[in-house]
């Protein structure tokens, strides 16, 4: 599925479409989250049926979280939005994609761009990529 979510409705609509996506056994499905402008893969994460309506609906990225067990909107915390703006199924309809604007531009919790920042060289994983902000910081965001 392909679908501009500048045009999505605030409320109510069609939801036929989250019955075409092959969710597991525990009712999530990956969900990958790419930068729309230069197509960077940004994280990997999990949705369930509600967060990915919740997504369509607001127009921002929302993921289940299982180590939290509950919807999680991206930048909750750290401020760090995604404003999604396409959503895509693959084939199988077993993995969605966000194409998204990220905004605040750090979407990992390590405070890097993206969550695929090491890099295999010689049998050893790497860093690749430099923090963008202390995460720290990202994560005191409102608390004195």
């Amino acid at each position: 599925m392909s679908r501009s979510l500048d045009s999505a409705p605030a409320a109510g609509g069609n939801t036929a479409w989250l019955d075409q996506v092959a969710f597991n056994a525990t009712g999530l499905v990956p969900v990958i989250a790419q930068q729309m402008e230069d197509k960077r893969v940004l994280m990997l994460a999990w949705a369930d049926r509600a967060a990915l309506e919740q997504t369509y609906r607001s127009g921002y990225a929302t993921y289940y979280s299982r180590s939290r067990a509950r919807q999680w909107r991206k930048g909750e915390e750290s401020g760090h939005t995604q404003r999604v703006r396409e959503i895509r199924i693959d084939c199988d309809g077993d993995v969605v994609l966000y194409l998204v604007e990220q905004l605040g531009g750090v979407a990992c919790h390590t405070g890097r761009a993206s969550c695929f920042y090491r890099r295999l060289e010689d049998g050893v994983w790497q860093d690749a990529d430099p923090v963008l902000v202390d995460p720290g910081q990202m994560y005191r965001r409102g608390k004195p």
